[in-house]
């Protein structure tokens, strides 16, 4: 019987883009596109500058574009700011099911290596819609997932990374059994780096566990050896980690044209994924009734425990960083009353220290709705409750967020959500010459024409 990792190698080798759907390919332009502008976004961060520091110093052979900047780099080093460009502000894509996810985090391992490579657009749609299929699946297959033992799910990642970065090498089969055995060997990430006072860390664990990927395919290449099998083997990743693991779920019905990418989200707001529904039904309160800071009395979040665990704690009330702020539904939810949106300005250094919006954070309360459980992870389900100082009082329940697939940004908001991003990288026109080349990949022959659009000139 054949293993997983060869399944999933054999499954790689062997996807083109006339596997492709039609709905595949629009998914992945649209989260392609959406993670470009995360990534000029996230090149503006103090993250960013440090490791452009580093890598300046450390030098490399200048063959693959750092994004938003005028610095060439090494395909490794740039898979990891890339990586760490597209995570930095937490405005990227989320999949959320037994474990949460942003698929995204893996497209340095395709455009980075496809760069290099001199890969053309139809290859980085086919590595990106395998990212993805192969990410979400992992998000999928653990009972409970991994995050509820403590570990996060970069864990998870360095699985299928190095499976992104052999199909953009043209690895064969049994190299990409190695590259997955070296890269899932050593990549056990504590869930400590999202748990209290958040760092840097939270947004870097992924970008280190694509780059893990991308270093494992290259000398996977040379001819290096990996540990196999590296899932279900004697101490390997089902035995060692979790409770229950349903295998079936990593293979089922891989090489079908329904694709797992169809099924993300892409985040309307810059923050942690389970604020999203609380944001989406508080701004329909807000715009809807005119409510102005100063009339509400207290806000009510009545959501799931784990949101609740991750965004409501003690320290989320206590606004130190960005990082804090991004996985504080206090936070995000006192900016949104106050500003009537919530955008990377509304993270910078002087909204963090915004008299107004510090004002509303201790209003915010959460509550626990344990009728909610059972309706996760196929739905994101929250009620808001506002009740203000006459005596009034909204309320709104949203089953899910804006920007789920089930309510997706227009093209509009998504061309609008890139453009802020893009602010002070890109003029305008430099804006549409990307939009348009993202739109039309297939026919680009080098991708490289392609990432030259997103640098700093």
């Amino acid at each position: 019987m054949k293993t997983i990792s060869q399944q999933w190698a054999e499954y790689t080798v062997n996807l083109t883009f006339e596997d492709l759907s039609p709905e595949s390919i629009a998914a992945a332009k649209m989260f392609l596109y959406d993670s470009f502008g995360c990534a000029l976004g996230g090149s503006k961060t103090e993250d960013f500058y440090i490791l452009e520091k580093i890598f300046r110093e450390i030098g490399g052979k200048g063959e693959c574009s750092v994004i938003g900047s005028n610095f060439k780099t090494d395909v490794r080093s740039a898979s990891l700011i890339n990586g760490l460009a597209i995570r930095a502000l937490d405005y990227n894509d989320v999949y959320w099911k037994q474990d949460p996810s942003h698929p995204s985090d893996l497209l340095p391992a395709a455009f980075c290596v496809g760069e290099r490579e001199k890969r053309s657009g139809k290859d980085l749609l086919v590595a990106t819609v395998l990212a993805y299929e192969l990410e979400m699946r992992l998000m999928e297959v653990a009972f409970p997932g991994i995050r509820e033992l403590g570990l996060h799910h970069a864990t998870l990642t360095a699985f299928a990374s190095p499976f992104v970065a052999g199909k953009m090498l043209n690895l064969h089969a049994e190299q990409m059994i190695n590259a997955v055995g070296i890269s899932g060997s050593h990549n056990v990430t504590l869930g400590a780096v999202t748990a209290g006072t958040l760092t840097m860390m939270k947004n870097t664990v992924d970008p280190m566990a694509t780059e893990a990927g991308v270093f494992a395919a290259l000398i996977a290449q040379k001819g290096y050896k990996g540990t196999t099998p590296i899932f279900e083997g004697r101490e390997g990743l089902f035995e060692v980690i979790g409770e229950d693991w349903k295998p079936e779920v990593l293979t089922d019905c891989l090489g079908s044209r329904k694709y797992k990418i169809v099924d993300c989200s892409i985040k309307p707001f810059p923050s942690e994924a389970l604020s999203h529904s609380p944001i989406s039904a508080l701004l329909d309160l807000i715009i809807e009734h005119d409510l102005q800071p100063e009339q509400i009395e207290k806000i009510e979040i009545y959501t799931l425990k784990r949101a609740a665990e991750i965004l409501a704690d003690e320290k989320k009330y206590v606004i130190d960083s960005r990082e804090t702020a991004d996985h504080s539904l206090p936070y995000c939810i006192a900016a949104a009353v106050v500003r009537r949106h919530l955008t990377p300005r509304e993270f910078s250094p002087e909204s963090l220290k915004n008299e107004q919006i510090l004002s509303v954070i201790p209003k915010v309360k959460a509550v626990l709705k344990p009728s909610f459980e059972e309706r996760f992870p196929a739905e994101q389900p929250c009620k808001v409750v506002i009740t203000c100082a006459n005596g009034a009082i909204y309320e709104r329940e949203r089953a899910y967020p804006k920007g789920d697939p089930r309510d997706q940004l227009s093209m509009a908001e998504l061309k609008q959500k890139f453009e802020v991003l893009a602010e002070g990288i890109l003029d305008k026109g430099q804006c549409e010459a990307v939009y348009e080349a993202v739109y039309g990949l297939e026919n680009i022959e080098d991708i490289g024409d392609l990432m030259k659009l997103l640098t700093k000139q």
